[in-house]
């Protein structure tokens, strides 16, 4: 059973006294916020070349004072899904967020009116340095952004446009109840999406088979509310989509990040020319296992049960910070930082929300949540978080704040980057067992980050492209597709158990369209990375242009930075090759 978050030692908890020292310093800055929203509606009505640059300088600070508020209350929220003063709080500034979208909804369509050659000049005066990536934005999507009233109606919908989201969290964090299983010691389990990841790398396939069969037992139950729930936030994406008159809800999704289709057409033919390896891995597992018959649920446990890497948290961040070396002791040093300074919501508590994060703000340091399990995974995951973390920290470093917040396009290759150099320090001494863990473990990092992930993003293709083509989106079409991509990624060698068409149900990223293909994009360039860390003399500085770049450049080209050119096929390439090699010398050891 989870703990109570009374019972965490206060080390174990993330401090957030350095956002707000009090509610009342809250308040006073929610207050404030709403009075300059009040004062900036006006401005709409003296908007001139002239003094675009003092209406921008006014918006950027308003959005960054909502910003603060915002993270605060979904930090709070997010320690207690079931809290309802935090809930209260977090709509509450949802509706902040709404009035001042509202109130500024001017400056893009009054923007946009500008010619080509204003924007031009502004890009190029010292007193816009500031803006530039704005103004870059503005000439590029000129045609997508609609008159000034056009843009209020739709910054009013945004009330209510992340509600599905909001509804699946909900359903997914509090309201779902998935029950109580037996353990390998006897004992019942409640579960819960932690305790269920831990569950399915158990060493008994009945304990697998019955925490996945109960876990899957919720979702299943509610079928038709969550294919409602997502359908209507897949209409939502589209809608909003076609009133900017972008060609699909992917084109939308694509140009936001400056990112040309072919990069993701490149992922899909890449990846699904790749199968043929995870099929031959697939069957290696049930083979390594020595399973009469493989399952989906036996996709998670150890090819060996000699090794294990279960540490405790400590242990584990002691683990991560000396992996991480190789990126030299500035990096180190902010690491040690975060532990110290409790960046870090460690312990899985009840209702807290699932999963592990990293977010922040300009004006705080980032913080990551965890619900940590003494598992490989997890020493994995605070790897991972804490890229994303230190990624932030440099970019707020370098970057002023109108250019400090990279895209999410590039937001999972630090954190991907950790992962590798991680799993990289742990083989250079294994050995025997150790070593074939190691390698199933990165294997399963393609499998699940490169392999996994494209399968989402297909079918989150599907999903919008069903909408768009208007045929109905239902609970049986969704189930169809899901079996279908998962049968053409896994290959044969395992049993397609019937509660796995229902996967796509229990996953949140789908509530924000488009995202998943980037933990896709993110592998594949932290592959081609840590290499360079790890071989190349002098090329940790390349990388840290990279991380200190947020904004300042489009994402293709700030991903060149370190090297790395989405728009060709090598990278690609590359990491496919990568996951043969690993599988080929894992098949080596006897």
């Amino acid at each position: 059973m989870a703990l109570n978050r009374s019972d965490v030692a206060e080390n174990r908890k993330w401090d957030l006294s350095g956002l707000f020292a009090s509610e009342e310093e809250f308040e006073s800055l929610f207050s404030l916020a709403e009075k300059e929203i009040e004062e900036f509606a006006p401005l709409n009505r003296k908007f001139t070349v002239e003094n675009t640059l003092e209406v921008l300088k006014k918006e950027s600070s308003l959005i960054r004072k909502i910003e603060r508020l915002y993270l605060y209350s979904h930090l709070k929220k997010d320690e207690n899904t079931a809290d309802a003063k935090y809930q209260a709080l977090q709509s509450r500034c949802q509706s902040l967020i709404t009035k001042m979208s509202m109130a500024t909804a001017f400056v893009s369509p009054q923007l946009a009116k500008l010619s080509f050659s204003d924007l031009q000049k502004m890009k190029a005066m010292p007193e816009y340095a500031n803006f530039t990536t704005l103004i870059d934005a503005v000439i590029r999507e000129k045609k997508h952004i609609l008159s000034e009233k056009e843009e209020k109606i739709i910054s009013s919908i945004g009330d209510f446009a992340g509600d599905f989201r909001t509804i699946f969290g909900m359903l997914d964090n509090a309201d779902l109840k998935f029950g109580s299983v037996k353990n390998s010691d006897g004992e019942m389990v409640e579960l819960s999406h932690g305790m269920y990841s831990l569950l399915l790398q158990d060493a008994s396939q009945e304990v697998r088979a019955s925490a996945f069969k109960t876990y899957y037992e919720s979702y299943i139950g509610m079928i038709n509310t969550i294919a409602a729930t997502y359908a209507g936030s897949v209409k939502k994406d589209c809608v909003l989509s076609s009133l900017r008159g972008y060609k699909s809800a992917l084109d939308k999704a694509l140009e936001r990040d400056s990112v040309p289709t072919k990069v993701y057409n490149n992922l899909i033919s890449a990846v699904r020319k790749g199968t043929p390896s995870v099929h031959k891995y697939v069957a290696f597992r049930k083979k390594a296992l020595k399973l009469k018959e493989l399952h989906m649920y036996d996709m998670y446990v150890a090819l060996t049960g000699e090794y294990k890497l279960s540490l405790g948290y400590d242990e584990a961040y002691e683990l991560v910070m000396k992996a991480l070396a190789p990126l030299g002791e500035e990096y180190v040093a902010l690491l040690k930082k975060g532990y110290n300074e409790r960046w870090i919501d460690v312990e899985e508590t009840k209702n807290k929300r699932s999963g592990a994060y990293s977010s922040g703000c300009y004006d705080s340091n980032p913080f990551v949540l965890l619900n940590y399990q003494p598992t490989t995974h997890d020493v994995f995951t605070i790897a991972h978080e804490m890229g994303h973390s230190i990624h932030t920290y440099m970019s707020n470093t370098h970057q002023c704040y109108e250019k400090a917040d990279y895209t999410i396009f590039v937001a999972e290759v630090a954190s991907t980057v950790n992962e590798v150099l991680l799993l990289k320090y742990l083989l250079k001494d294994a050995k025997g067992e150790e070593r074939k863990f190691l390698l199933a473990y990165y294997l399963d990092m393609f499998r699940t980050t490169l392999f996994r992930q494209t399968m989402f993003a297909e079918f989150e293709k599907f999903s919008h492209e069903e909408y768009e083509q208007g045929r109905p989106l239902t609970a049986e079409s969704m189930n169809t597709k899901y079996l279908e991509l998962n049968k053409a990624y896994y290959g044969d060698a395992v049993i397609h158990d019937k509660e796995i068409q229902y996967e796509w149900a229990r996953i949140p990223h789908f509530y924000s369209a488009f995202y998943v293909y980037k933990y896709a994009t993110g592998i594949t360039s932290a592959v081609s990375i840590a290499h360079k860390i790890l071989n190349e003399e002098g090329y940790v500085k390349k990388y840290f242009d990279f991380l200190s770049a947020g904004a300042s450049l489009r994402p293709l080209e700030t991903l060149k930075l370190a090297d790395v050119d989405l728009t060709k096929k090598e990278p690609f390439d590359i990491a496919i090759k990568e996951f043969n090699a690993t599988l080929k010398e894992l098949k080596s050891i006897k």
